[in-house]
């Protein structure tokens, strides 16, 4: 299927039985959870989906809330929203997590059945009392009920974002805690007054992972990009149907 393409970009796509790690995102695994064909369209023929917009207001948040929990790590303190919550568990420092916070590097580990190298950005880290870490992932948005569960069927990415990062972590030699956290800023919007700050309600969500789904999926993936078959589209992926409706609409306007 690829010798029919020409690449958009010629770097990092994945050229069948390459010796070198291939390097797999985290996201790239939710790409492929999401839709197989966009995947392979995007890792192997150099055909990405139309970039998203850039949510300036969420990494405002993210890099002010990791100055924050940074000044109780540097006391060793508890955060007031860990108390508030009665949570047994501290940010903790480690040699690394500036690597592993850095979008451009992250947690890696190199999986040896497929030889890819999977990697992922963690948001913070904390640690029990047991001497377990645990993942911690701040989320923003702004609605107008209180969140306390992830509940919505697209939270399913940020269930399986935080079991990759467990899973990188536990592979790492580290012992982490099957209980991760969701720092979620919910942006109040029925203020009276703007006043030229926006206020948040924040809430601290425990989701308790499991990653032994990982593994198959990253053979999966392999399979896939090893193929010179297209795979089939996700089932719910709007940039397919989109496409295949315009293939329509094309079709008809030409036998016109």
């Amino acid at each position: 299927m690829s010798e029919y393409y020409t690449p958009l970009r010629k770097s990092g796509l994945y050229t069948p039985g390459a010796s070198a790690p291939f390097k797999i995102s985290r996201s790239k695994i939710e790409l492929f959870m999401e839709c197989p064909r966009c995947f392979y369209l995007d890792r192997k023929i150099g055909v990405s989906r139309p970039p998203g917009f850039p949510f300036a207001l969420n990494s405002a948040v993210d890099r002010l809330l990791k100055e924050e929990f940074d000044i109780h790590r540097a006391q060793g303190s508890q955060h007031p929203l860990i108390k508030e919550y009665g949570i047994d568990a501290l940010p903790i420092s480690h040699e690394q997590l500036d690597d592993w916070r850095n979008n451009f590097v992250g947690v890696r580990h190199l999986h040896q059945q497929t030889n890819f190298l999977v990697y992922g950005a963690i948001d913070d880290l904390w640690q029990n009392s047991q001497g377990e870490y645990i993942v911690v992932d701040y989320k923003s948005t702004s609605k107008t009920e209180k969140i306390t569960e992830l509940n919505q069927p697209w939270q399913l990415s940020y269930k399986r974002q935080m079991e990759i990062y467990q899973w990188l972590l536990t592979r790492n030699g580290l012992k982490v805690f099957k209980t991760g956290y969701f720092v979620y800023c919910n942006g109040i919007s029925d203020k009276k007054a703007f006043d030229k700050k926006l206020e948040f309600e924040i809430t601290l969500i425990p989701y308790k992972g499991g990653s032994s789904w990982v593994e198959n999926t990253l053979c999966k993936m392999k399979q896939c990009l090893e193929s010179n078959t297209l795979p089939p589209p996700g089932s719910e992926c709007d940039y397919c149907l989109y496409y295949k409706t315009r293939q329509k609409i094309n079709k008809q306007e030409n036998n016109d």
